[in-house]
């Protein structure tokens, strides 16, 4: 057990000294200055309020001078990076295939007129818990999920969303290059399962399955519990014998309506889960549902008949919520047909897996720093910096010291969180080296003289909006005040 536990701590520092080597690698511009700030932001005590509080960490030998000027002058090739985070080792599901989950986060910029490419983003539990949508830069995340209880992912892509943008053409777009990348890395070969995507409500998942066609992947998305989708049409025969003096074979069968019980016929699968925090989960799955498609918004430009993308619906039913909140069904879409009882147990137990990206944003928002400094033209810049430190949090946790607090659980090293990780990431940085060199002594600059002022006013920009679905935004209608949701029984 020695023997073995030596050698995984070997293969660990080894994987964290590559990986700082290689990003080190990829800063291009900089490079110094840029990986001794992400150094800071690793080992500074407690959470990242402020960029210049960083040039006072002693792993950040320069002044803050040269903190501000590496990321405004400094340089990231992207492109590198994105393959080096591709080829680090990926947690895995249970049954050994890759699930990655694709959300947005925000990086609020509501008072920063000066600033471009802003768009509207919704928030939630500000001013009195309310839906507000406030100027910002939405940022579309992948990451891959583990298996099991976690709040640890890892990352690997991130792309700013402008304004005007259509989001399921991005998403589709940004998880291709993905898996793109991890088959080139060799995290998935020819004859393994299928990598999972799965995404939460606000996705277009059948469209997004569609436009990811040809791959080896499997889309499961959240949807909407006030849904209409058709039912398979009948045999050509059967249909003709009903009807002989119709015209055509039609695309669809029946409606399934969501909220009308008296829809759903017969399902394919059904399991019944006794979990620790839901209680009892009921889950029923219906084959072969296809959402109703027109020729308007996403599919206005479409060449041709529109398709009929089938796929699996599961209706998720838990006997209680941990918080205590209002127990409603999930309603969730699979691209596959013919799902077997596993496959209903496998796709619902990895979207609640799904929730493992929220306790990542909030990692990179309320410890590391990610939307603390108010910049203008460096956003991305930064957001790379995290995300590559964040890596570094995951991958040398068979290495951590559990530096835990009094109140805190104990934790099985390769299950320790980032941020436990990160109290003692100090030491684990003596071990692994740092590529950077040393400072030069240099003079500071004069700076604008005192009293003078600026010549050159910042341009102020407009705010935009990321579309849902390529129309303009819509409240939706079961979103206002005195009306109900659309065909709920």
């Amino acid at each position: 057990m020695s023997l073995l536990h030596d050698a995984v701590r070997a293969e660990s520092l080894a994987v964290l000294s590559r990986f700082r080597t290689d990003f080190y690698d990829c800063l291009t511009a900089r490079a110094d200055a840029l990986f001794e700030l992400a150094d800071a932001v690793l080992c500074t005590d407690g959470p990242v309020r402020s960029l210049v509080e960083l040039a006072l960490a002693r792993e950040h030998r320069r002044g803050h001078g040269t903190l501000y000027a590496g990321l405004n002058r400094g340089q990231v090739d992207v492109a590198r990076l994105r393959r080096v985070l591709a080829g680090v080792p990926l947690p895995r599901a249970a049954d050994g295939r890759l699930v990655l989950a694709v959300d947005v986060s925000p990086w609020l910029r509501p008072d920063a007129g000066t600033v471009p490419d802003r768009s509207f983003c919704p928030t939630y539990g500000r001013g009195g818990a309310k839906h507000q949508m406030m100027p910002g830069w939405p940022y579309s995340v992948v990451v891959a999920l583990e298996s099991g209880r976690t709040s640890c992912s890892a990352l690997l892509d991130a792309v700013r969303l402008t304004p005007g943008a259509d989001l399921a053409a991005v998403t589709a777009s940004q998880v291709r290059e993905v898996v793109e990348r991890l088959v080139t890395a060799g995290q998935w070969t020819e004859g393994d399962l299928d990598i999972l995507v799965v995404l939460d409500a606000g996705y277009d998942a059948p469209r997004i399955a569609y436009l990811l066609s040809g791959l080896s992947v499997e889309v499961l998305g959240r949807t909407r519990s006030d849904r209409v989708m058709g039912l398979p049409a009948p045999p050509r025969e059967e249909f003709f014998q009903a009807h002989p003096k119709s015209g055509r074979m039609p695309r669809h069968g029946g409606e399934f309506v969501f909220g009308d019980p008296a829809t759903w016929g017969v399902e394919q699968a059904v399991t019944v889960s006794g979990t620790r925090l839901y209680g009892k989960a009921t889950a029923q799955a219906w084959d072969r549902l296809d959402p109703r498609l027109t020729q308007r918004a996403a599919w206005l430009d479409h060449d041709g008949p529109l398709p009929v993308i089938e796929g699996t619906v599961i209706r998720l039913a838990v006997e209680h919520l941990p918080s205590g909140g209002v127990n409603k069904p999930v309603w969730l879409w699979w691209s596959r047909t013919g799902a077997t009882e596993a496959d209903v147990d496998r796709c619902w137990q990895a979207f609640l897996r799904r929730f493992d990206i929220e306790h990542t944003f909030r990692m990179l928002k309320q410890t590391l720093g990610w939307t603390r400094p108010r910049l203008r033209d460096s956003a991305d810049r930064w957001t790379w910096l995290i995300l590559a430190a964040h890596t570094q949090l995951r991958l040398p946790r068979p290495l951590a010291t559990d530096l835990r607090r009094p109140w805190e659980r104990l934790a099985p090293p390769h299950k320790l969180t980032p941020a436990r990780v990160r109290r003692g990431f100090r030491n684990l940085r003596t071990t692994t080296g740092s590529p950077a060199g040393a400072p030069k002594p240099t003079t500071p600059g004069p700076g604008r003289p005192p009293g003078s002022k600026n010549r050159r006013p910042a341009t102020r920009h407009d705010v935009g909006r990321v579309l849902a679905g390529s129309e303009p935004y819509q409240r939706p209608a079961h979103h206002k005040v005195g009306t109900k949701p659309r065909r709920t029984g």
